[in-house]
């Protein structure tokens, strides 16, 4: 059984940064694909962004692309989400997700386990 405990939503300021780390625990996740997805209130979750098991391919949203960058270390268990230029729209509870398999997936149907989230609120 695999757990994903999520941190470093807050609140920011519009063109403002934050990292957000996912660490998991209870067993490697070393060889799985990993994903973020993120739910905006009254919306449906949707798909952020996607990393395989190396970090060799990585997938993103159109509308993140060019300012969030999904990274992993696979020794210390961890993947991380770098937002930069964020805008009020990226305002959500953003989970990250592991998944059975190693190439990278965007539907959230092919994750296996999820962590409880973390709120991030851009301010305008």
């Amino acid at each position: 059984q695999v757990q994903l405990v999520e941190s470093g939503g807050g609140l920011v300021q519009a063109g403002g940064s934050l990292r957000l780390s996912c660490a998991a625990s209870g067993r490697t996740v070393s060889s799985a694909a990993m994903g973020w997805f993120r739910q905006a209130p009254g919306k449906e979750r949707e798909f952020v962004a996607a990393i395989s098991w190396s970090g060799g391919s990585k997938s993103y949203a159109d509308s993140v692309k060019g300012r969030f960058t999904i990274s992993r270390d696979n020794a210390k268990n961890t993947v991380h989400l770098q937002m930069n230029s964020l805008k009020p729209e990226d305002t959500a509870v953003y989970y990250c997700a592991g998944r059975a398999g190693r190439t990278i997936a965007t539907i959230g149907v092919s994750y296996d386990y999820w962590g409880q989230g973390t709120q991030v609120t851009v301010s305008s």
